[in-house]
């Protein structure tokens, strides 16, 4: 009788063991850091999808929370020994962890991705530490509807190519009664992006960019003394003569710019195409489109014509914190991103992403993008400056945000840039 209890024992425990071993196979939690708050659900859902069909995987979005950077979250995350396994972090962050991001050479996407995608995840060793999410680039949005109605006529977008072309165009809007345009007021939209046009004008070579932001660290610039700086702000003053907020520039929201494009109270709003999962649900119109931000009265030079273009965003791979299993599910997740039809599709047409990668061929939905590819194919893009320091947008957005609301003249707000950079 004993050896029968015995050995019942030892079958429960066998069976406990097998099942407590299945559990924790089947409990591969991949978190992931999203810094892109305006597809946060979508990826939601791209997340319970994948979840709801891969067995023994779960995977969860986490936001980064308004107000701080991708960077700043990553930091605290792996301080507080909660390392998520992907981290969505800008393209200038991504050798800033390098001591603790996963290689991934071996993965077969990085054969796949597209020209000079790589370039800024690559470490000096040539490990390859990222994962490129989405190329993305920005300018002036336009309602095509509302400025035809306003216009009264057909509008070719390529006739705004100077500061004199963009004030007629305002001047002709406004005189129907039209908004023209509204400036959003975010740290990251003017530090990150609009401030950002002053470093890609300066040469369609990125070697002289990057001379040029060398100066300015060591105290060898004058902004003062730059055309291209010059001209731009040139631009945001007209942008803030005609600002549908000017009364109260700063009180704006992301939100509401959506809005007010989306629903053709304004027709033009400084933005890049990731707005338009949010515009477009104010409207069904699909007529959207890019302009350039001019820096000149001449249409020849350099910047007129042209928007920037980049991949912005890097999924890394935690090294330090994330079990192997987490890592090759997190693996699995990404490839299924990249060569899945349903990935693909979710990613493309329901995020609006545009993907980094040749074999992906599904030909985004919206029209932001649409008008982003068309000025690749014609050759007419900046270079998306991404190596700027991890606090360049707070720092230097906070400046042109009081430019904004006049807070600081434009000698004080080039006095403050030029500050910010003397020693990065």
């Amino acid at each position: 009788m004993s050896r029968v209890k015995l050995s019942l024992s030892v079958l429960v425990l066998a069976l406990v063991l097998s099942l407590s071993s299945a559990v924790l196979a089947a409990d591969v939690h991949v978190t992931v850091l999203n810094s892109k708050g305006e597809i946060q659900a979508q990826l939601e859902e791209i997340a319970a999808y994948y979840s709801s069909i891969t067995e023994g995987v779960t995977v969860e979005i986490a936001a980064v929370p308004v107000g701080q950077s991708p960077f700043e979250r990553a930091t605290a995350l792996y301080a507080s020994g909660n390392a998520p396994t992907l981290l969505m972090v800008d393209a200038g962050d991504v050798l800033l962890f390098q001591d603790r991001a996963l290689a991934l050479n071996g993965e077969k996407w990085v054969a796949d991705a597209i020209e000079n995608s790589l370039g800024m995840a690559t470490a000096d060793d040539g490990r390859i530490l990222a994962f490129p999410v989405t190329v993305e680039g920005y300018g002036f949005i336009y309602n095509r509807a509302v400025v035809e109605k306003a216009l009264g006529r057909a509008f070719d977008p390529k006739t705004v190519n100077s500061i004199d072309a963009l004030r007629q165009l305002f001047d002709d809007i406004e005189a129907s009664g039209q908004a023209s345009i509204v400036i959003g007021p975010e740290d990251w939209s003017l530090g990150a992006h609009f401030f950002a046009l002053a470093y890609a004008t300066q040469s369609p070579d990125f070697a002289e960019i990057k001379k040029f932001q060398e100066g300015l660290k060591k105290g060898e610039i004058k902004l003062a003394d730059n055309a291209q700086v010059n001209g731009l702000l040139d631009t945001f003053d007209l942008m803030k003569e005609y600002n549908y907020d000017k009364i109260d520039p700063l009180a704006s929201t992301y939100d509401r710019g959506t809005e007010l494009i989306g629903t053709g109270e304004v027709a033009v709003w400084f933005q890049g195409n990731w707005t338009w999962p949010q515009i477009k649900d104010f409207t069904d119109n699909r007529e959207f489109g890019f302009l350039p931000v001019p820096i000149s009265s001449n249409p020849a030079d350099y910047g007129n014509t042209q928007v920037p273009v980049g991949v912005t965003k890097y999924f890394i791979m935690d090294a330090e914190q994330n079990s192997p299993e987490q890592q090759q599910a997190a693996k699995d997740f990404l490839n299924w991103l990249g060569y899945d039809p349903e990935g693909q599709k979710r990613m493309v047409i329901d995020a609006s992403i545009i993907p980094a990668f040749k074999n992906i061929t599904i030909v985004p939905e919206d029209p932001l993008a649409a008008s982003l590819l068309e000025y690749v194919r014609e050759g007419k893009t900046l270079n998306f400056v991404l190596n700027l320091p991890p606090d360049h947008w707070a720092q230097v957005g906070a400046s042109m945000q009081k430019y904004l609301a006049d807070f600081v003249d434009r000698a004080g707000l080039l006095g403050e840039i030029e500050a910010y950079w003397l020693g990065k």
